[in-house]
This record gives structure tokens, sequence and C-alpha cells, in this order.
């Protein structure tokens, strides 16, 4: 009989990591790329205003859909709700899109990493000396990803037609601006966000146990899990033209300049 082993134990170590490596460099660009675009998020939701530009038909994504009988003429979607001028149109919408951005697996790493520092790097000590996971509140509302999934999928339809009345002429016909391209390229990258989501994944492809009897279901999953390797940069990149096409259009709404005309 061979002689029982024994397993060594976890190290004991004073340090907080062994690494030596510049593991606080990602956690902190993290922090400060997604502080940033929280603070300009909050300045425009509450600006309330430079969100139409009616010579171009560009509407700014932060007001998108703009569901309140306050938006400007011409920016509306669908139906107005009333509500009183000085309440900001993006708060009907926001909670979803925020719900699905916040409770997206690769944010959750994100921000628990960066914000709360737990951990902050892997082989890191946490500051914290109790783990509860995500079984308790508010944290157990996480679950709710695969609901908020649905609502984003209207939003980058919502998106999407923006972007097609973009394509209008000034004096009528049709057109193209950089505000145009800019906001094609946002329809492209949220879309692609939003079908390499975890959840999508599922949806086309889960609870099926031979995939050889549903081939479409089976090539809609392939090419999910294509886009859901590369999650984390769609969701980086979605973020950031979202960012910048709202900011071109409040500046163009603005009056600081006018579109670049491409066409028309």
């Amino acid at each position: 009989m061979s002689a029982p082993t024994t397993r060594a134990g976890r190290a004991r170590t004073s340090a907080r990591t062994l690494r030596t490596d510049r593991w606080w460099l990602p956690p902190l660009v993290t922090f400060v790329g997604l502080s940033l675009f929280v603070i300009y998020g909050l300045v425009r939701t509450f600006m309330n205003q430079w969100y139409w530009a009616p010579e171009y038909h560009y509407l700014a994504p932060f007001y998108s859909p703009c569901l309140s009988t306050s938006c400007v003429p011409g920016a509306s979607h669908l139906f107005d709700v009333p509500l009183p001028g000085w309440f900001p149109p993006p708060i009907i919408v926001l909670p979803f899109v925020l719900g699905f951005r916040l409770t997206c697996y690769y944010y959750r790493k994100a921000y628990y990493r960066s914000f709360w520092a737990s951990p902050p790097a892997c082989a890191v000590t946490e500051p914290h000396s109790r783990y509860t996971g995500e079984s308790r509140f508010p944290l157990i509302l996480q679950n709710a990803h695969r609901y908020f999934f649905y609502p984003a999928l209207l939003v980058a339809a919502v998106l999407t037609y923006d972007t097609v009345i973009a394509f209008h002429g000034v004096g009528g016909g049709v057109g193209v601006g950089l505000g145009t391209v800019l906001m094609l390229i946002n329809a492209v990258l949220l879309w692609a966000y939003t079908l390499s989501c975890h959840s999508c994944r599922h949806l086309v492809g889960g609870r099926i146990n031979h995939f050889s009897r549903h081939p479409v279901r089976y090539w809609m999953w392939t090419q999910v899990t294509k886009l859901n390797g590369r999650h984390m940069m769609l969701a980086w990149a979605s973020l950031i033209s979202v960012a910048v096409v709202d900011l071109y259009v409040m500046l163009v709404a603005g009056g600081v300049f006018p579109d670049l005309r491409l066409i028309n």
C-alpha cells in the first residue's frame, strides 16, 4: 500500500501579496474610466438640454428614447409620458439601461475589483473580513440580469432607429455627416455588446441536450459564443461610443460647431 499523502496548507504570510508586477494598474484604470463615465452621465442627465439637433435629426443617446412630454419637438419617441418640465427624460429609461450594465457579468467583476477591492486582483488579499458573495441584498439583485436583457434589446433597437433617421440631408433627402457615422458605429457596438451577453448565449443555446437536433439554434449559439469571447472589449467600446456620440450631439445641438457633413 502506498503511504498516505498529505496536502500542504495555505501559505502563511503577512504580506498582502507576493506579486511584483503592477497588479494595481488595471483596477485603477477601471476605477478612473467608470468614474468619469458616471460623472459625465449624471451631468448630462440633469442638464436636460442640447440633446436634439433638428437640422440633422441627431438625438443624443442619453436621451433616447425620449418619452416625456417635456422633450423638445422632434425628439419624442412612440408616446409621451406626462411629466413636469424639470423632470429629466433620461430618468424613465435609465434604470433599465443601468440595470443591464450594472448586473453584467463583466461589469460586476470590474467594479467589484476597482471600487470594492473584493478582491482587487488575483492573488491579492482583500480588506474585507467576511465574504457573502451575491446571496444577500443588494447583490442578490444581480440575478435579475437575464430580465434586464430584454429592455436592453429594445433600447438597442430604438438607437438603431435614431441612426436611420440621422441619414437626413440638410434641407431634405439623404445625407451623411460625422454624427451619422458616429451614431452608426455606436449602434453596431451596442448590438454587439448586447448580443454577446451571457444571458443571450443561454437564451439561444441553453437547455438543449442535443445540438444536432437544433441546427439553427446551434449556429446562433456558436455566433454568440464568438462574440461572448470579446464581451469585455465590447463592454468598454460601447460605453465609450455612447459617451462620444452623446458629447458630439450635445456640442452640435448647443451650437459649439456645425456637423461635419460628408454627403449633403
